[in-house]
């Protein structure tokens, strides 16, 4: 399993983007880097973005990062099935609790067991690419399974 860690609790202080000349993108993978699920909140009405932007869609009012709870609940599942020797994955639709979806991988179950309205919590792995969001199950208590 690759290197990941789970996400951890940020206070506002922590919040300022590493590098304000980065672009939206550029800034979401640096607090990656940093161990930090963040994601970008409007500073006029309030709602959660997702994926990063510049502006808040349909208003243009500027965002600002925060942290992410990092819960959320399967929307959608997908079986990518590979050829052996490769293993095969699940590709998910994510609704985070903050009322955005984002595209990731459940680990920690066998691809065909991710079912839609599982919950489940971030953790962000350290893949070749870089780190991304993955996330594991969560059981009945709320703890990873």
């Amino acid at each position: 399993m690759p290197n990941s860690h789970p996400v951890p609790d940020s206070s506002p202080a922590d919040n300022a983007a590493p590098e304000s000349h980065q672009g939206p993108e550029q800034q979401y993978l640096a607090f990656l880097a940093q161990g930090r699920f963040m994601i970008q909140k409007s500073l006029s009405t309030g709602a959660h973005v997702y994926y990063p932007r510049v502006a808040e869609p349909r208003t243009g009012a500027p965002l600002t990062w925060v942290p992410a709870s990092g819960l959320g609940t399967v929307y959608a599942s997908s079986v990518m099935r590979q050829r052996p020797p490769a293993q095969s994955y699940n590709l998910a639709l994510i609704d985070l609790d903050e009322g955005v979806r984002m595209m990731s991988r459940v680990e920690g179950l066998p691809p065909e067991a991710v079912q839609i309205g599982l919950r489940v919590r971030a953790r962000i792995a350290q893949e070749a690419d870089g780190p991304l969001v993955v996330f594991d199950p969560l059981n009945a208590q709320g703890d990873r399974s």
